[in-house]
């Protein structure tokens, strides 16, 4: 069956499926050449394999969530934490074209894959680098939206400072139990239900980095300093000076 009628019909289930669904979303989605990609099913709305890169790409119902909670508007700078393959950022691109949209990942082969796949589906001017999605991208900012495909207890600070004044970030809060939020000026202004995410990865942690192996080292070295602090310390804490 020919790809575009395939599209129409997946966009038209998440409208049945979902209590809410941007309208500029729906949209841009429909225009998105999926299968430039994701090449297993691209079009069923399942997260999918990627074998190649040895991450899970996200199902298109959970596209639409995150980026119905963003509300991005044209020509709004966006950045998206957290490339994968270039999928949520090609549908960004649809919305506040494609010269607004940065994004960053902290695993360097995903960052290749999301360059190609940009640019063979026709997004050439969205901006992928490779960096510690905490850090995001300060050269380019502040942005207008802030989008982090990783769950975190709190927002990295350095990722709220990159927000312009009226900025609003859309990340999956918790650890455990994790919820689809909205922070604007520091504060969580929406909630958007249940949505489970992989957590932030720190320098390290990639896939194909080197293991710092956190649990068996960081944490005691942490704990023996006398500071006690949820998941999500590493964010704020990682310095190794004195301690090797």
């Amino acid at each position: 069956m020919d790809h575009s009628v395939l599209r129409e019909d997946m966009v038209d289930g998440l409208e049945h499926s979902l209590d809410q669904f941007d309208e500029a979303v729906d949209l841009a989605m429909r225009n998105v050449p999926r299968h430039e990609f994701v090449t297993d099913s691209p079009y069923q709305n399942k997260p999918t394999a990627h074998r190649k890169t040895n991450t899970t790409i996200l199902a298109p119902t959970t596209v639409a969530r995150l980026l119905t909670a963003l509300a991005a508007e044209p020509e709004d700078d966006v950045l998206v934490v957290g490339a994968g393959v270039g999928y949520t950022a090609a549908v960004l691109a649809e919305i506040v074209g494609d010269a607004h949209v940065h994004a960053v990942d902290i695993t360097r082969s995903l960052v290749y894959e999301a360059r190609t796949n940009l640019q063979r589906a026709g997004y050439d001017a969205v901006l992928v680098d490779c960096r510690d999605g905490a850090d995001g991208l300060p050269e380019y900012g502040p942005y207008d939206r802030i989008l982090v495909e990783a769950s975190a207890v709190r927002p990295p600070r350095r990722l709220r400072s990159q927000l312009a004044a009226d900025g609003r970030l859309v990340m999956p809060k918790g650890t455990t139990d994790q919820t689809l939020v909205a922070v604007e000026g520091g504060e969580v202004v929406e909630t958007f239900g249940p949505l489970q995410f992989k957590p932030l990865l720190v320098d390290g942690e990639q896939t194909g980095g080197i293991v710092r192996n956190r649990t068996k080292r960081e944490d005691p070295e942490y704990e023996g300093r006398g500071w006690h602090a949820g998941s999500g310390w590493e964010q704020e804490w990682i310095d190794w000076g004195g301690h090797n």
